[in-house]
């Protein structure tokens, strides 16, 4: 694929010399929706953890050529008790370094946060905000990089429900303004259903890596047997 920001090819992921899965070829468009689903225990953070260079690969290579790679953890990785603005979290992606971004042309913060719709949190604390706010906030964060591709884990993990569709709606109207990947790791079937473009499914029990449109995955036996009537449409 030419306009691929990411791919891995044959990427085996594990620990300790043990992989847990088959290997997976991947190549990730640019400004698509990908997510990434299975059960606990399936797999899906080693991988996530291997493609964003926290772990090494047993086999395999993932390939960036290039691109700039953004990381937004569980909301649960911040301290609510440090005293920082909403602004300062959107300074620090520009400020810090590492293999989560690499250099490249930015925005400021105050043009960050009014892409995400937050211009009035900057001067507010971060943790004082609620958790949809602060997604906006960390999403900023992303906008002010320029990131090529953006992989968050559990995103809309502790928010209710019309936050966290506020939530997914923004990271579809950022992927589109800004042609970003956006690689969202989630239990929650819907996110798959309802946004994304692709899915990667993983399964360690059945050993089986399944990839497509979110039909294609959700009609796959594996996926069927493991998920059920979960697996169906909210209408049917």
């Amino acid at each position: 694929m030419t306009d691929s920001p990411l791919a891995c090819e044959a990427l085996v992921v594990g620990y300790g010399g043990r992989a847990l899965l088959p290997p997976i070829t991947v190549a990730f468009g640019r400004g698509e929706f990908w997510a990434v689903v299975g059960r606990n225990g399936s797999g899906k953070t080693t991988w996530f953890k291997t493609m964003l260079g926290l772990m090494r690969p047993l086999s395999g290579q993932v390939s960036a050529q290039g691109a700039r790679l953004s990381y937004v953890p569980q909301r649960t990785g911040y301290d609510d008790l440090w005293p920082v603005t909403a602004g300062d979290v959107v300074a620090m992606g520009l400020e810090r370094g590492g293999s989560f971004f690499r250099p490249g042309p930015r925005l400021g913060v105050a043009d960050a946060l009014a892409a995400v719709g937050a211009t009035e949190l900057g001067g507010r604390p971060f943790r004082a905000l609620s958790e949809g706010q602060k997604q906006r906030v960390l999403l900023a964060r992303v906008v002010a990089s320029r990131a090529d591709v953006v992989f968050l884990d559990e995103p809309t993990a502790a928010m209710d429900s019309v936050a966290e569709e506020e939530a997914l709606t923004l990271l579809d109207d950022v992927r589109k303004r800004f042609g970003t990947t956006i690689v969202v790791v989630s239990h929650f079937l819907g996110v798959a259903r309802e946004h994304a473009d692709r899915v990667l499914f993983v399964d360690r029990p059945a050993q089986a890596v399944v990839v497509g449109t979110p039909d294609d995955v959700f009609t796959h036996p594996i996926f069927q047997s493991r998920y059920g009537r979960l697996a169906e449409p909210a209408h049917a």
